[in-house]
């Protein structure tokens, strides 16, 4: 889900055991950026937004050669999700992004950041479209100020939304309602996929 609280909550602990975790992997990440492939799995929060960022940015800056994004992803806070977005934009080199299990919200607007023809997914892929929620508290005045920026993003993700894929924004605003889930056929017919792929040689930049 986008999640907007004030300031922006972790999905996760940033705990010592997750951190060797990740260590462990570094050799393994290394060969992924060799072969200019990055991955988003999991939540989308700030800590992933900074990874993420920096690979783009290091790949984008040794070559302009292509560069592909899985996505894998429940969603997460909504700024975190508009920074990979407008990088992906952003950057010179041509990006590629791979839907692969679910695809959703914020994870949804990360995959909107490439062109719809390098909008690529796995044929079991579901995606998902909703208004951000946050976690308004504190004094009434605060709650207030709280809604009116849930109301504004919520507008401006609208609009995102209908222009990466051509759908009138007033048909965006009711969808977002409630959660809209899409196959990859709905996903296509909606404007949000490019084309499923069974194979990475289908990748086409």
């Amino acid at each position: 889900m986008f999640d907007r609280a004030f300031p922006p909550f972790r999905l996760d602990d940033e705990d010592e055991q997750e951190e060797r975790a990740e260590g462990g992997n570094g050799v393994l990440m290394a060969k992924f950026l060799e072969a200019r492939t990055v991955l988003i799995f999991g939540g989308i929060d700030q800590r992933l937004a900074q990874r993420v960022s920096a690979q783009l940015l290091y790949l984008d800056h040794i070559s302009h050669d292509p560069i592909k994004i899985f996505v894998n992803s429940p969603g997460g806070h909504v700024e975190s999700g508009d920074t990979i977005h407008d990088l992906i934009e952003f950057i010179a080199s041509p990006v590629a992004v791979i839907g692969t299990g679910w695809v959703a919200s914020a994870g949804t607007h990360i995959f909107l950041g490439a062109a719809k023809e390098r909008r690529f997914c796995l044929p079991n892929t579901r995606f998902l479209i909703h208004q951000p929620s946050g976690g308004a508290g504190g004094r009434a005045t605060d709650i207030a100020i709280q809604a009116k920026e849930i109301v504004k993003m919520r507008e401006r993700l609208a609009r995102v939304i209908s222009e990466k894929t051509g759908q009138p924004v007033e048909r965006v605003r009711e969808d977002i309602e409630r959660d809209y889930w899409m196959t990859t056929d709905e996903a296509k017919e909606y404007g949000i996929l490019g084309t499923v792929i069974s194979s990475i040689s289908e990748i086409k930049f």
